[in-house]
């Protein structure tokens, strides 16, 4: 396939799913190797970026997707009138890092190390898709698995999990000391 017309089939298709895709799912579908494909979407990224167009390309692991550049949000948000925004509160925060570094976890593990309860704070990270079900532990009663999703990874900003930043023992520490604030609150309750 000529390199223009790959090109052309890579955008509709990417722009027509509106989610990721695999980079060997596209070179499958261009008829070329891996390398090659990611050679062309290369080319398409930095096209974009240099032609100051108002999408651009991303990577999320082995996959890639077509988005709007965010300097174009405000632009979308007066079409849209009402965008989907959510907010992470302090609780929702602490537990998508749990899952985030620790995945796949039980909701029991979560709780185990937060000290308290996060059945809501899970349900409503599932319910933004930041996280999902991603499997079922192998022990009596099966419990679910947990992990993040393609959304975490475009909501911060990163390619892959190795990218997010090293936890330090300081960390973890006040961590523990948050956590066991939490529980002494709830106890005083």
């Amino acid at each position: 396939m000529k390199k223009s017309r790959a090109e052309a089939v890579i955008e509709a298709v990417l722009f027509t799913m509106g989610e990721s895709v695999e980079v060997s799912r596209l070179a499958e579908v261009i008829g070329e190797d891996i390398k090659k494909t990611k050679g062309l979407l290369m080319g398409l990224k930095k096209r974009y970026e240099e032609e100051n167009r108002g999408i651009m390309l991303i990577e999320l692991e082995d996959s890639v997707q077509l988005c709007t550049k965010p300097e174009m949000y405000e632009y979308l948000i007066q079409v849209a009138k009402t965008p989907r925004k959510f907010t992470l509160t302090d609780t929702l925060m602490e537990t998508l890092s749990i899952i985030a570094y620790k995945q796949p976890i039980t909701k029991l593990e979560i709780e185990r190390i937060r000290g308290v309860s996060c059945d809501h704070a899970v349900n409503r990270l599932v319910e933004f898709g930041l996280v999902s079900e991603v499997g079922r532990m192998d022990a009596p009663g099966r419990p679910l698995l947990f992990g993040t999703t393609e959304e975490f990874l475009r909501g911060f900003g990163v390619k892959s999990l190795e990218e997010l930043p090293e936890l330090s023992a300081v960390q973890i520490e006040e961590f523990k000391q948050q956590a066991e604030s939490e529980v002494q609150l709830q106890l005083d309750i």
